[in-house]
């Protein structure tokens, strides 16, 4: 039932106690939601409300003011952007609740729109969420402040912004190192993944901000967002 927790079992109880923050879950799909959730708890969260519709999510943010939402794209009524519209209008409110957009569509226009609102913010495909472990962490990076955007979505916004010359003029290489910025990514995280020492990622890091005429920062959600917000802007 919307609005309750799950029910704790005496193997939940030190999860209960170290949790890793404060959830709210909206999801229209009841076996999805469910489920979710118990992954959740069992996972260390505290889940405090479930939402099927956009208009129940913001009621029990406004009653309960969690640590994290994790959101579905298209809700009732109209199954369209609800969830989305209620993520930003979280954001106006409670700006200190991180969110992940859990969807299985991507929603360019309106997740670009969110995203540069600011940290804690995340968009993730659900055929994406195949490991426990990996969603957790998604969400731990959200809650201490990080951005974690979905390579699917990445592509999407490129795709989008063929217009944009300086985006055109960044190499197959530069382009992988950008769409790996924009999961969140540090330097060393990256020259992990592309099997390259960290000076070259650098190297690379310097001439994407260069050719997309974008100051340098040291802070990687910075990062991630001075990149959407350059393709949103276009």
């Amino acid at each position: 039932m919307e609005g309750l927790r799950p029910p704790r079992s005496a193997g939940d109880t030190e999860a209960v106690i170290a949790t890793r923050g404060r959830v709210i879950v909206a999801d229209d799909d009841t076996l999805f939601r469910e489920g979710l959730v118990l992954l959740l708890a069992r996972s260390g969260f505290e889940v405090v409300g479930q939402a099927a519709d956009g208009a129940r999510l913001l009621e029990f943010v406004r009653e309960h003011v969690p640590d994290l939402v994790v959101v579905d794209v298209r809700m009732p009524p109209t199954e369209t952007t609800e969830g989305l519209v209620a993520a930003k209008r979280i954001r106006e409110l409670f700006p200190s609740v991180g969110i992940l957009v859990l969807s299985g569509f991507v929603e360019v226009d309106e997740a670009v729109e969110l995203l540069v609102g600011g940290s804690r913010i995340g968009y993730l495909l659900k055929t994406r969420v195949t490991d426990v472990a990996e969603l957790v962490d998604v969400l731990d990076r959200i809650a201490k402040g990080g951005s974690v955007i979905d390579p699917v979505l990445v592509r999407e916004l490129f795709v989008s912004s063929t217009r944009d010359e300086p985006l055109n003029e960044l190499s197959d290489r530069e382009r992988e190192v950008l769409a790996l910025m924009a999961e969140g990514r540090t330097n060393a995280a990256i020259a992990a993944e592309l099997s390259v020492n960290e000076g070259t990622v650098e190297k690379h890091v310097r001439n994407i901000m260069t050719k997309l005429r974008l100051p340098i920062t040291e802070t990687d959600h910075r990062r991630v967002l001075a990149v959407l917000t350059y393709l949103e802007a276009r």
